[in-house]
């Protein structure tokens, strides 16, 4: 019961804070659950379901919010599910430490990124809405796919990026759209993935799924209603920390 509880409870702070920032709930639930003793294959399987929840808890609240650009949502599920699939397949072969190494460098990157772009994605300015620019843009989230397929943790908050550094959406928009593509459909296209070819610890699933139910819904909350930069702060100190011991550890 207690490891339960431990469960919920990390679950809801890591799913609001991804909710809220656009991606990262895998910079923090997917390292505790190797921390807890799971292989890194058996934790990204079992983390990788319950994300699926982050996504149903988060798209309730912004569809009823609207501001949801649809066609925008079904190219990133076009260009981004194949990628996801292939990722998935490709890491169940990969070993254990060579992955958990890469999750540390691109933990780590992440979190230094985000301390050099201070004003990321804070107004609009619309770009790239060409043939070009909506090829390069589709072949950003075949790759950032295959990362989230393989990796998991970030890759939510580069899809938000690249939704803001390369589409010109504002953050709140890119959050938007990244939390139903990516944290609803790629996430359960990983999901069902890994549930295939991979193992699931599912004794840990129902606290982690209520955890990350609630935490999505209350994290896109905070998303529509509040600006970013208190959060923007805790997910840099989060992201150097855990992707330094992800490296050392």
């Amino acid at each position: 019961m207690l490891e339960q509880i431990l469960l919920f409870f990390i679950s809801v702070v890591a799913n609001i804070f991804s909710a809220f920032a656009g991606g990262g709930a895998g910079l923090i639930q997917l390292p505790v659950l190797i921390f807890m003793g799971l292989p890194f294959s058996l934790a990204l399987a079992t983390h990788k379901v319950a994300t699926v929840a982050l996504g149903v808890g988060a798209t309730m609240r912004i569809v009823k919010a609207g501001h949801v650009n649809g066609r925008l949502v079904l190219f990133m599920l076009a260009c981004g599910i194949p990628g996801v699939v292939v990722g998935a397949i490709f890491i169940v072969g990969v070993d254990d430490r060579l992955a958990q190494l890469s999750l540390g460098v691109l933990t780590l990157g992440l979190g230094l990124y985000s301390i050099f772009k201070p004003a990321l994605g804070m107004h609009d300015a619309e770009k790239n809405r060409h043939l070009y620019g909506w090829l390069l843009g589709g072949m950003g989230l075949l790759v950032l796919g295959f990362a989230n397929g393989a990796l998991s943790a970030g890759t939510g908050l580069f899809a938000t990026m690249w939704l803001v550094k390369w589409f010109g959406l504002s953050y709140k928009q890119a959050v938007a759209h990244t939390l139903i593509a990516v944290g609803l459909f790629w996430n359960s296209a990983g999901a069902v993935t890994m549930g295939i070819i991979a193992h699931i610890h599912w004794a840990w699933l129902p606290a982690l799924l209520l955890g990350s139910l609630l935490g999505g819904f209350l994290g896109a909350h905070m998303a529509i209603s509040m600006g970013s930069k208190w959060i923007k702060r805790a997910y840099e100190l989060v992201t150097l920390v855990v992707g330094v011991k992800l490296i050392f550890g």
